[in-house]
């Protein structure tokens, strides 16, 4: 069982993933600031590091699966519903074991915490057609990725 919230790991994902995406940092260089930097006592970090992994290793396939949905080129979005698309669709594909309501619920919230005052809207039109398109039952399945074979970050144990 997580130690920590998930919620709070998507918040802080989003911060470190808006920063991976302006500033093209390593995300391990990226993810070591925030275990050091950051409270993250109530974080799922588990959950933390593989979004701050995975999303920049499947970017482009995330991008790919975005696309037919979007009306203008991905680089012109916002960056922070950039990061908040990316990892609703990351976790729309990739980890199945999430209920579809939860990431779009999940990514309206960080819309609402971090976004403009209508991206939400956005957020959350773009995900429910990529989910309709890759999870057509809309039922949760086991992740596509080994959860389990993320790697440790020294600093990451309680």
């Amino acid at each position: 069982m997580a130690s920590g919230s998930r919620h709070q790991a998507r918040q802080a994902a989003v911060q470190a993933l808006y920063q991976w995406d302006l500033t093209e940092q390593a995300p391990e260089d990226i993810e070591a600031h925030f275990i050091h930097q950051h409270d993250l006592k109530n974080v799922d970090r588990a959950y933390f590091v593989g979004l701050v992994r995975e999303v920049p290793l499947y970017r482009q396939e995330i991008e790919d699966n975005l696309l037919p949905f979007l009306d203008r080129d991905f680089d012109s979005i916002d960056p922070v519903e950039r990061a908040i698309l990316r990892i609703g669709a990351y976790e729309l594909e990739f980890r199945r074991d999430v209920p579809t309501n939860v990431v779009v619920n999940e990514a309206i919230e960080l819309a609402k915490t971090f976004g403009a005052e209508h991206s939400y809207k956005f957020v959350n039109g773009i995900l429910d057609k990529l989910a309709n398109a890759v999870r057509p039952a809309g039922d949760s399945q086991p992740p596509r990725v080994d959860t389990k074979s993320v790697p440790t970050h020294p600093g990451l144990e309680k």
